[in-house]
């Protein structure tokens, strides 16, 4: 399996619009963003508003034009710089469709983690929508390694989204550093977002020579000492960003005596960095990413690798999913039906297509309890329960269309016509298909079909009800 829908899990977005502002860390520049909530199925998407005629640009692997320190995308000349902290708050936060307006070229640093952009987007609240999350699932080990560097990233087969991340700087201040991420929203609220920026002391003026961080300060950045600066090196600094010179020698090994938020900062966030790359991929993930010493290229390298294994390329360079079956086990299947023993008769879920048909499994026992009662003597199933099981497929049709269905119930209020062509009886297997004909106003038309070796036993079509359930 490539793809599979994430059970009872919709797209979202944010309920309203909502604006911040902030300078840019390497442009200096002022940039105001405004986020609007977005349709199904939209995906993230960036608009230069100060641009006349600005497309949309997607955030997409395909579009990124620059990972020197951050990442940056663009098309037709269009460019949007520093995206990733942005992009790991919508990731953490599972929005799925966003628009970004922003009217200069590059997104704020605001305090140098993603925080920021996560309390503001709790405050506006988050919408569920009426499509399923779709997740890649990944099958085979994929990976990324740079000898010279000494840079390695892959990512493995999972049974959810994991990442485990290990930095090592040849740094007293720096050093060996670990951590894992385990896709729990408060976890990364709470752990990986207010994560800061940092760079080393001596990479300082190479960065401003290069005409870089003109909006860097020691309040969006964490600066780490790993030299000693003579005079000159020190006044350059000074110049750009206020700095305390007496805490060149500090015992934390920070500029201003800087308190960390972590103890292991830096690495929670180049764990938030790769989150921000990784969305660019355009579709959550069912794998476990492992890094070593991995930055923003070897992440987007990744990505790369991961659209040519599991992506086709198409027309206009666009991306098309590897077509596949979506089932449900048992397990699963109790998750969404409100029916249990002996009343519940359905089995499995072998394929569902959201919105619009389903196909199920019922496998019946001589053990089936209404078998004791019903022509003990040579057994049948009832009529009303082969009914009843095409209401149950077309049930869980119908809740896997809608949000929340956990809170819901449906009742049949119709039966237009029904017709039965054989028995059915212990050792059958019922595949039991069920098409959404109709869905208005909570009252929806249903379809179905059982057979039984490929044989028509039961047919019949009926109106149902969607409702709230009382508890």
């Amino acid at each position: 399996m490539v793809t599979s829908l994430n059970k009872l899990k919709f797209q979202k977005t944010i309920k309203k619009e909502i604006s911040i502002s902030g300078i840019g860390l390497h442009t200096g520049l002022i940039s105001n963003l405004t986020f609007k909530p977005a349709p199904s199925n939209h995906g993230i998407k960036f608009k230069r508003i100060d641009i006349k005629k600005s497309p949309k640009i997607e955030a997409s692997v395909l579009n990124v034009i620059d990972v020197t320190r951050g990442t940056s995308i663009g098309r037709d000349k269009i460019e949007i710089h520093t995206i990733e902290h942005l992009l790991a708050a919508i990731n953490g936060l599972n929005i799925d469709n966003l628009l970004i307006e922003i009217d200069n070229i590059e997104v704020p640093i605001l305090d140098g983690s993603a925080k920021p952009y996560v309390d503001i987007f709790i405050k506006t609240g988050f919408k569920k929508q009426d499509a399923h999350r779709l997740e890649l699932v990944i099958d085979e080990t994929i990976t990324y390694s740079n000898s010279k560097t000494g840079v390695d990233i892959h990512i493995v087969p999972s049974d959810k989204f994991r990442i485990t991340f290990m930095m090592d700087y040849k740094h007293k201040s720096l050093g060996t550093q670990y951590t894992s991420y385990y896709s729990i929203r408060e976890e990364f609220i709470n752990n990986v977002a207010p994560a800061r920026t940092f760079c080393l002391l001596s990479e300082v003026n190479n960065l401003l020579d290069c005409n870089l961080i003109k909006g860097g300060n020691l309040n969006n950045s964490l600066v780490f000492i790993d030299k000693e600066l003579d005079k000159i090196e020190i006044e350059k600094i000074k110049k750009k960003i206020p700095i305390n010179s007496k805490s060149i020698n500090s015992s934390n090994g920070l500029l201003n005596n800087t308190k960390l938020r972590y103890y292991n900062e830096p690495v929670r966030h180049k764990l938030l960095d790769l989150l921000g790359d990784l969305a660019l991929l355009g579709i959550p993930i069912k794998g476990h990413v492992i890094a070593a010493r991995s930055g923003h290229f070897a992440n987007i390298e990744l990505v790369k690798k991961i659209k040519r294994k599991y992506f086709n390329r198409g027309v206009n360079k666009k991306m098309t999913l590897k077509k596949q079956k979506i089932s449900f086990d048992i397990r699963e299947v109790l998750n969404i039906l409100p029916h249990r023993y002996p009343c519940l008769l359905i089995d499995r879920i072998i394929n569902l297509d959201p919105g619009k048909e389903v196909q199920a499994i019922k496998n019946v026992t001589f053990n089936e309890p209404f078998f004791q009662g019903h022509f003990p003597g040579q057994p049948v199933m009832p009529g009303v329960l082969l009914i009843e099981s095409m209401a149950q497929a077309g049930g869980f049709l119908v809740l896997n269309t809608i949000p929340n269905p956990e809170s819901k119930l449906m009742y049949i209020s119709a039966i237009e016509s029904t017709r039965f062509k054989k028995i059915v009886v212990p050792g059958d297997q019922l595949i039991i298909k069920a098409k959404l004909l109709k869905f208005k106003l909570n009252t929806c038309k249903i379809g179905a079909t059982i057979h039984v070796n490929k044989e028509l036993v039961a047919e019949s079509t009926f109106l149902a009800s969607v409702v709230n359930r009382s508890i």
